[in-house]
């Protein structure tokens, strides 16, 4: 029987490392615009749901051009920030800045109804792994129009539920501000009073999840708060 030396196996082995690792990076190079236009268009269709849009792949785009009538960027203070695309901004490397040097997105939208809405990113940590969603405002720049959250891992039938009508529903109508004051949503364990104007009802098993969608939406939604104060109709 023929023996290979270590050096022949040696080489071999490092040959086909190499090999595998040249087809892997083809493959991501390959695939990156392709995972880059689904991304896309999952943030389009998710913006338009929280206007109470529906979407698919298909008609995603179309009906963003349609809805969405502008997008620009804020700082800190409320301020427009010129040269920036509110739609590349990703939210989740503006919240390793100081809060003072993020950008932060804004979106117009003009549901069938002619509200004059913005929609709001947001983005936070649920119990497995990160949440994220859009918040949109009514013109008073208080009452909440729609929302839409996603997730990565939340547990289905409990944490999961974020995702859902019936929870999504609950905050239409909810307010982010007492007078000047910003108080954001509660996500309540046991259930919120009807007549809370600030309050939905947490998922029923999914208390950690809800408390950190509740977070999210207060540390999200507060760095807004010079611009909404300024532009309350």
């Amino acid at each position: 029987m023929k023996q290979f030396s270590n050096r022949y196996i040696f080489g071999f082995s490092a040959v086909m490392v190499i090999a595998v690792a040249t087809l892997l990076s083809l493959a991501a190079t390959l695939l990156q615009p392709a995972q880059e236009r689904n991304l896309e268009i999952e943030k389009k269709k998710s913006m338009l749901e929280s206007i109470g849009v529906p979407a698919t792949r298909g008609n995603a785009q179309e009906l963003y051009n349609k809805y969405i009538k502008e997008s620009f960027v804020i700082d800190s203070r409320g301020e427009t920030v010129e040269g920036i695309d509110a739609f590349t901004v990703v939210l989740k490397n503006e919240q390793k800045k100081p809060a003072d040097q993020q950008y932060l997105p804004v979106f117009r939208a003009t549901p069938d109804d002619n509200e004059k809405v913005i929609i709001l990113p947001v983005e936070g940590k649920g119990l497995w792994g990160p949440v994220w969603g859009y918040v949109s405002l009514r013109s008073d720049m208080n009452t909440i129009y729609g929302v839409t959250f996603d997730h990565k891992g939340e547990t289905p039938g409990l944490g999961a539920e974020i995702n859902t009508t019936p929870f999504e529903s609950m905050f239409r109508g909810e307010k982010l501000f007492d007078s000047e004051t910003f108080i954001s949503v509660k996500v309540k364990k046991g259930g919120a009073d009807p007549a809370d104007i600030h309050g939905v009802d947490a998922i029923s098993g999914g208390t950690i999840t809800s408390k950190g969608l509740e977070k999210m939406l207060y540390d999200c939604l507060i760095k807004y708060d010079d611009y909404l104060l300024k532009n309350r109709n």
